[in-house]
């Protein structure tokens, strides 16, 4: 089937992308000056502490960071064995985590899958918002439904995402008695999946994914008014309804699969957009995610922590972008699979 060979065309150069990534975010990470280790050595030693010192040095060793850099991204990735033979993340070994002295596997478990719970329900959230209003503002063009949607769109982007947390924090909880901040309820953190774990997680989603998922709808609502708007105005629709097609079937059956294209292309950049976008609304709504972590990383030089973090975000994207991309050969006949056309 064509359809597979592409996808399967899509998997491998998702993978070669990534190898490629990896090696740009282990490069750049180690662009400062320092690190942790070197960092805490020199405090170590100029408080007299030798005995720590001693144990920074051999943490050194145990992670290969004396090694040169081609070396340590070898063994970090899992290529070349280091000091505990093949150990890297294609073993899935994701490092250990100075700042919190904990492997990384253990810092980041959670809260990954509540990372992509968060953004999944933000990216449902913006495609069930934008997607209705998007299409009645370009149906209803120059009227109020239209400046209706187009004043809630801007003010939807213009309102700061830390902002509308705290105002939505405030309303939700004194007249609907929402959760303030976090993703659960503190006595659920830690504990096994079940029923009553569940339903606090979604009750605590309803602020944080309508916060991160607003500027997204927004945008969004407006790029696909733009689009609808220009394939109406094309000879083809005026042809349509002149030879007796309703405006309603004319409408969802050729410029809206047309506009819509764009609309399915976001989604490689709407996934790793609000990852790294909502840092700032996890940091004020108390959120369990991955946003807090590697702000903490990346302040404290905390190289293995912070490398996985940027890795993750960077999967989220090129996943993203391979399935945006088999969407749009099955939406679009004009597209080409790889070598052949649709």
């Amino acid at each position: 089937m064509p359809i597979l060979r592409y996808a399967i065309y899509r998997f491998a150069t998702m993978l070669l992308t990534l190898l490629a990534v990896s090696v740009l975010v282990f490069v750049i990470i180690n662009l400062p000056p320092g690190d942790y280790l070197s960092n805490q050595i020199a405090e170590l030693r100029a408080s007299g502490q030798e005995a720590g010192v001693a144990k920074a040095e051999f943490l050194r060793t145990e992670y290969a960071l004396d090694r040169p850099l081609w070396q340590q991204y070898m063994i970090w990735v899992g290529f070349m064995p280091g000091p505990n033979g093949f150990a890297g993340l294609v073993q899935g070994n994701f490092g250990w985590s100075f700042e919190f002295d904990r492997p990384v596997s253990e810092i980041v478990g959670e809260s990954l899958w509540l990372t992509v719970l968060v953004n999944l329900a933000a990216v449902l959230f913006v495609y069930l918002v934008a997607l209705p209003l998007g299409v009645l503002a370009a149906a209803k063009s120059k009227t109020w439904v239209d400046y209706t949607s187009a004043f809630v769109g801007y003010l939807g982007l213009a309102t700061p995402n830390f902002l509308l947390a705290l105002i939505l924090f405030y309303y939700g909880h004194k007249y609907f008695d929402l959760p303030i901040g976090g993703l659960m309820d503190p006595a659920y953190e830690g504990q096994p999946m079940g029923w009553e774990k569940a339903k606090s997680i979604l009750i605590h989603l309803i602020v944080p994914t309508f916060v991160i998922g607003t500027s997204g709808a927004s945008a969004m609502m407006q790029r696909l008014r733009a689009n609808m708007l220009d394939e109406l105005g094309k000879p083809y629709v005026e042809t349509a309804i002149a030879k007796g097609m309703s405006p309603r079937r004319m409408l969802t059956k050729y410029p809206l699969r047309v506009a819509f294209n764009p609309f399915v292309a976001d989604i490689g950049n709407l996934l790793p957009a609000m990852v790294s976008g909502s840092v700032l609304v996890s940091v004020v709504l108390g959120l369990q995610t991955i946003g807090p972590t590697l702000l903490t990383a990346l302040k404290t030089q905390d190289q293995f922590l912070s490398a996985f973090v940027l890795m993750f975000v960077a999967l989220l994207t090129l996943m993203g972008t391979m399935i945006s991309d088999v969407l749009l050969v099955l939406l679009d006949p004009r597209i080409r699979y790889e070598g052949r056309d649709a």
